[in-house]
């Protein structure tokens, strides 16, 4: 009797415990604030349409191929580069706020074409501390990432699916 009283308790506590930690994860999935700049998946649209022309000249009037337009990174990834660009940051004695994204182009060789990429680097505050006034800058001596897959086919429009 003893014994099955405690495994009652036991099993009560653990129930309780579980329906507490439940209870909290839901409560902050719904505080959780949106990020700034979000847009809906048709804005998006309306932006990738707007490149098209972009698109079309690069590919057809200089590159004479579709090019690529989009990288994917993975969240690990991302996450991981981060943590790394932050604490990189800070060995170098700038305090990272943010990273910019920036469009570039592989070279073209004789064995690959040469691909448009975008690749991540860390931002700090401008002058004065003030963001609006001096930007955002460019952490210099802090490594970017780059490697993104392209989208599939490269010259693929949004949504890739």
């Amino acid at each position: 009797m003893k014994k099955l009283s405690v495994l009652l308790l036991g099993a009560i506590i653990g129930f309780a415990a579980c329906y507490l930690y439940l209870t909290q994860q839901n409560d902050l999935t719904k505080t959780m604030k949106p990020p700034k700049g979000l847009i809906t998946a048709s804005q998006a649209k309306t932006l990738d349409k707007g490149f098209n022309g972009r698109h079309q000249l690069i590919s057809d009037s200089i590159l004479k191929r579709p090019d690529n337009r989009s990288s994917w990174f993975s969240l690990s990834d991302i996450r991981d580069y981060l943590d790394y660009a932050e604490n990189q940051s800070k060995e170098n004695g700038y305090e990272m706020n943010g990273i910019r994204i920036y469009n570039g182009a592989y070279p073209t060789t004789k064995e690959d074409v040469g691909y448009s990429t975008s690749f991540i680097v860390p931002t700090t505050i401008g002058v004065n501390g003030n963001e609006r006034s001096g930007g955002n800058k460019d952490i210099p001596g802090v490594d970017g990432l780059n490697d993104g897959d392209p989208g599939f086919p490269p010259e693929a429009n949004y949504p890739q699916q």
